[in-house]
C-alpha cells in the first residue's frame, strides 16, 4: 500500500469516527465510533513511521501499535460494560442531552 494513500485512508477514519462519536445518540455507536478512530490514528501512526533503507517500517512503531490495539480492546470491553450498566440502571441506551431536567424534559431559558 503506498503510504501516501495510507495516510488519506487513516485520516478518513479518524475524521469519520470524530464526526459519529460527536453526532450519535446511543453509546454503541459511541463506542464504534472511538474504535473506527483508533483504527485511523493506527493506520497514521504505521504510515509515517520512519523507514528502514529496505523499505520496512521501524519496529517500535509496530510495537507501539500493536501495544495500541491491546489497550483498545481492554477499553472497548471497559465501554461495554459500563454502558450495559448504564442501560441496567436507567433502562436507556443514550446518554440525556445537556440541557435536560430530571424527568428527561427539556429545559427553558426564562
Amino acid at each position: 500500500m503506498n503510504a501516501s494513500l495510507a495516510v488519506a485512508a487513516g485520516a478518513a477514519l479518524v475524521a469519520l469516527g470524530l464526526a459519529v462519536l460527536l453526532a450519535a445518540p446511543t453509546l454503541m455507536r459511541k463506542l464504534l465510533a472511538f474504535n473506527v478512530m483508533g483504527g485511523g490514528v493506527f493506520m497514521l501512526l504505521l504510515a509515517l513511521a520512519p523507514r528502514t533503507p529496505q523499505g520496512t517500517a521501524d519496529p517500535i512503531a509496530q510495537a507501539l501499535v500493536l501495544t495500541g490495539i491491546v489497550v483498545a480492546i481492554a477499553a472497548t470491553a471497559l465501554g461495554l460494560l459500563l454502558a450495559r450498566r448504564y442501560h441496567k440502571a436507567t433502562g436507556r441506551s443514550a446518554l440525556p442531552d445537556e440541557d435536560a431536567g430530571e424527568d428527561g424534559e427539556q429545559g427553558t431559558d426564562d
